[in-house]
């Protein structure tokens, strides 16, 4: 898909989009992906020599290998959102080995994807497409459900199957969040240990949040959840894309939460969902770690979603896109068809950082 292209299937949204030249957060500020992105990046650091290997073979695997980006298929929502209601739209994916096959034939980076379904092709696969283990779920049969991360998974059964990496998921303000933080921060101390990185699905979760608007996807509280992550050394930030701001503020209108700056709303963020989205980038240490964000849902209009998505991540200095259910949740030609289309979003040269 080339530039032309993809402006069409942006719309109403492409000039908005495609002519962003102001940020509120300077370009020169951050750091922005390329392929000297380890050298440049992660060299300097205290990840040891595996862990660099471990990076780069993620970063120079699939159809973006050597550009710095990364198109990642995730498929946990067998357990995060039941297999039924996951894979009914098509059953082929309750086998685990087409969600390996979707990620391959899609030209991915890497798949990410349970204990369960890497274990079963793991000798037939794991010298083929990068693994990342998603170590930690909730599940949801406990009546009545909860928010509630648990681990299904050790980093030991992760680096025995191959990984280059270990994915894991924290509810940032949910009441469990403590427990998260303190076990998944020694979970990626071991997976450095053992030479593999650490990708951080910095969710903020509880029911509070949810006010006028829903305020999981605001970009000041997804901002602080995703500084959070690279403290306790994601190398990588998954996170959904913002879609409004604020929460601190409306929180606060209730009773005393958190700590905010009303420059953060003039000075550092605008309307404009670039902006909100360089928020993001600028609380994983000026891109220090990469962020990656989410697919989101499948719906009517999946293609120019994940277009619309990719060009506000990429054009804010974010590293990619993680699409699961966009892409799994159809045909498999269609689905590569999508994974393929975001790809071409970052190996267009028209479309640069703001």
């Amino acid at each position: 898909m080339n530039f032309d292209e993809i402006s069409k299937h942006l719309g109403n949204d492409a000039e908005s989009l495609l002519g962003f030249k102001s940020p509120k957060i300077a370009k020169e500020l951050i750091h922005v992906p390329g392929s000297d992105w380890v050298d440049r990046i992660f060299a300097p650091t205290d990840r040891s020599v595996p862990v660099l290997r471990s990076i780069q073979t993620l970063l120079g695997s699939g159809r973006l290998g050597g550009t710095g980006y990364v198109s990642i298929l995730p498929v946990d929502q067998g357990i995060e959102h039941s297999a039924g209601a996951s894979f009914a739209k098509n059953p082929i994916y309750f086998d685990g080995e087409n969600i390996i096959k979707l990620a391959i034939e899609g030209g991915c980076n890497g798949v990410a994807t349970t204990l369960g379904v890497l274990g079963s092709v793991a000798r037939k696969y794991a010298h083929k497409i990068p693994f990342i283990l998603k170590i930690n779920h909730n599940e949801l049969l406990t009546y009545p459900n909860k928010s509630e991360q648990i681990l299904f998974a050790t980093v030991k059964q992760a680096y025995d199957q191959g990984c280059v990496a270990i994915g894991a998921t924290i509810y940032f303000g949910s009441a469990d969040s403590g427990r998260e933080i303190v076990e998944i921060s020694k979970i990626f101390q071991m997976a450095h240990e053992l030479g593999m990185a650490t990708i951080l699905w910095c969710y903020v979760r509880n029911n509070a949040f949810k006010k006028d608007k829903d305020y999981h996807v605001s970009a000041d509280l997804t901002g602080q959840a995703n500084h959070l992550g690279v403290t306790i050394q994601a190398d990588i930030i998954k996170q959904k894309l913002p879609e409004n701001n604020g929460g601190y503020n409306v929180l606060n209108q209730e009773s005393s939460y958190g700590k905010t700056d009303k420059r953060i709303y003039s000075d550092l963020t605008s309307d404009h969902p670039i902006d909100l989205t360089r928020y993001q980038v600028a609380n994983c240490y000026m891109g220090r770690a990469g962020l990656i964000n989410s697919g989101g849902a499948s719906g009517e209009n999946d293609l120019q979603d994940a277009i619309k998505t990719a060009v506000i991540n990429k054009r804010a200095g974010g590293m990619g896109l993680i699409s699961g259910r966009k892409a799994f949740q159809k045909p498999m030609k269609e689905g590569v068809a999508l994974l393929n289309a975001i790809q071409d979003v970052y190996l267009s040269k028209e479309i640069t950082v703001a």
